[in-house]
This record gives structure tokens, C-alpha cells and sequence, in this order.
């Protein structure tokens, strides 16, 4: 009998990436519960397993391992970002121009600011259909509705769903009502907020779909940020805009604090501020669901994590003290070392 011949690959085709697993002592999924001695194999940019190092380990072939100290979390993400944060893997940024590097993954929103028809007519609509449709860019594109003028921003709401882009409003430019009435609200919108919404703007927020990028101001925010969980919507993180002089884990530390200063319930509320800044910002960026999913550890997600230099019994109350950030992860790549 002639040997056997050995298979070769389909022309055209590549051979599938190495398996990379980083392991940690911590491995911190945010839609699972915390894994002591976990770890995370990578395929390519995507997440194969998350388990225990044992486990992963053991269940396929390892091209190598890479063993961090301290917590792999999954990345955080901004969803009203002006400068880079420690941790960050994805960001809502606000362009002038399309053309300006975009620093890390997400959505890159192009300015609307005409203050009359006119001016939207004559010159900032076409320059805006020009950008979405020429654009050559990393991150997925967007409409930051930072017009005051109430039919050009009906007008903007009509792009935004013709084309099936992510709208971003600031709510110090226009209250959720008038949003809602020039059709602006909705899943494919999220607002950044930096002041108390009232019940009923809570409310059409919350049934509207919009999530809602919390940008503290002060102390004062705490109750805001718990009403707002209390409430079921859907609450995200932002650094906010002029920027903030925080990074997104001081934030989230800065509302514990001011949240037991005032004697409120805060049971659970370490976890729920790390999903806020995780799998919030992935739902506000519309980037929460599928393969290729961020803010979350799972097979079939991003891979895309930090590494925290924090322990403890405690893990989300660990990651809010704001331990030093030892290394960004995004795609699968080391983007970042050191704090």
C-alpha cells in the first residue's frame, strides 16, 4: 500500500493565527464572574477562551503563553472621550475633521455645528456626506450633533439613520424633549451628560433606547449616576468634554466615594460602575453585541484588555483604587506598557 500523502492546504488560504494565552492571577470578563490564576487565549484579534489557566492551557495547541502579574480586565471604554485614559481600548471622539488620527478603536463622531439652514445647505451637508463616504479610517464613523438649531438637527437625525451612523449629543446643548421631537433619540444614539436629569428625561431616555454617558462634575454626581442604575438605563462612562482632568477608573472611584459620603445604598455598586465603564461604553458605541464585540471577555469578542497592577479579595473595589495600568491590549496586540 503507497504511504499516505499528506494534506496540504487549500490554495488562497492562510493558515489560522497561533494561539496566544495571557494569564494572570486575576482575569476580571465583566459579563462573567472573576477568575482566580484565569487567563484569555487570543487567536488573531479575537478572544478562542477564557477560563482558568489550567483549563486553557490544556485545551488546544499554545503557540506561547504570555504571564502578567496583577488583572487582565476586559478594556475599558469611554463613551465621551477627549484625551487617552489608562485602561481605555475603544472611544467616542469628537473630529473637526476625519482626517485626524483617532488614537484608539471605536467611533469617531464628525462635528455638525451650522447655526442656521443656510449654512447647513450651502456647505456643512455635503462636506459631511464627503467625509462618511471617503473615510479611511480604523474606527467606525459617527454624528456629533453639536448643532442648536432645531430643523438642521432634524435634518442631521435623517443622515444619521439614511446612512446608519452612531449619533452622539451633548445634553448641555439641548434637552432629551427636543431631541426626541427632531428625532433624535433611539439605539443608534447615546447622549453625554454632566448634569442631574430630571424623572421624565430619565424616563424618555430609558424608553427612547438612548444610553446615557454619565460625565461627572463633582461629588454631587453620585446620586445622579445611582438613580440613573436604579432606574434601568443604560449608563456609560465618559471623561467628557472640555477634558476632564480624570481618567475613567478615577471617575468611577470619584462616585463611590461621593456615593458613600452620602450615606446611599451602594451594595454592588463597585461591579455595576465597572460594567458602566466597560459594557456600557460597548452598548453606547453600539459595539456591545456579535463577534467582535468589546467590553467584555468572551470567546468571540475583541481582544481587547488591560492589565491592572491590583489584588484583592475584592476585585471591582481593587480596579476602582486606580492601580497602576501595567499594559493596553487591543486586536490582540500590546498597544501600551506602564502607567
Amino acid at each position: 500500500m503507497p504511504p499516505a500523502k499528506r494534506a496540504r492546504p487549500a490554495l488562497g488560504r492562510r493558515a489560522p493565527a497561533p494561539v496566544v494565552v495571557h494569564s494572570a492571577p486575576l482575569v476580571l470578563p465583566v459579563s462573567a464572574e472573576p477568575i482566580r490564576d484565569g487567563a484569555v487565549a487570543v487567536r488573531g484579534e479575537r478572544v478562542l477562551r477564557v477560563g482558568s489557566r489550567t483549563d486553557v492551557l490544556d485545551s488546544g495547541p499554545v503557540a506561547h503563553e504570555v504571564r502578567w502579574t496583577g488583572m487582565i480586565v476586559a478594556g475599558l471604554v469611554d463613551a465621551r472621550a477627549s484625551v487617552p485614559s489608562p485602561g481605555v481600548t475603544a472611544r467616542a471622539y469628537v473630529v473637526s475633521d476625519l482626517a485626524e488620527p483617532c488614537g484608539a478603536p471605536g467611533v469617531s463622531y464628525v462635528e455638525v455645528t451650522s447655526g442656521s439652514e443656510e449654512e447647513w445647505e450651502e456647505g456643512e451637508r455635503d462636506a459631511v456626506i464627503t467625509a462618511i463616504r471617503e473615510v479611511d479610517r480604523p474606527c467606525a464613523v459617527g454624528i456629533a450633533a453639536n448643532t442648536r438649531h432645531p430643523l438642521v438637527l432634524e435634518e442631521v437625525a435623517v443622515l444619521a439613520r439614511t446612512f446608519g451612523l452612531r449619533l452622539l449629543v451633548d445634553l448641555d446643548r439641548h434637552s432629551p424633549a427636543a431631541l426626541d421631537e427632531a428625532g433624535v433619540l433611539g439605539p443608534l444614539c447615546h447622549v453625554a451628560c454632566a448634569r442631574p436629569l430630571d424623572p421624565g428625561e430619565r424616563k424618555l431616555l430609558r424608553l427612547r433606547g438612548s444610553a446615557v454617558a454619565v460625565c461627572p462634575s463633582g461629588p454631587a454626581s453620585a446620586a445622579d449616576v445611582l438613580t440613573l442604575l436604579d432606574e434601568g438605563n443604560h449608563v456609560a462612562l465618559g471623561t467628557g468634554s472640555p477634558p476632564g482632568k480624570e481618567s475613567l477608573l478615577a471617575m468611577a472611584g470619584a462616585i463611590r466615594r461621593g456615593a458613600r459620603e452620602r450615606g446611599l445604598r451602594t451594595k454592588g455598586l463597585d461591579g455595576r460602575l465597572v460594567r458602566a465603564a466597560t459594557m456600557g461604553g460597548a452598548r453606547a458605541l453600539g459595539m456591545n453585541r456579535g463577534a467582535g464585540r468589546i467590553g467584555t471577555l468572551a470567546p468571540g469578542s475583541r481582544a481587547d484588555f488591560a492589565v491592572f497592577d491590583a489584588r484583592g479579595r475584592y476585585p471591582y473595589t481593587a480596579l476602582l483604587a486606580q492601580p497602576p495600568c501595567l499594559a493596553t491590549v487591543v486586536g490582540g496586540a500590546v498597544t501600551q506598557t506602564g502607567t
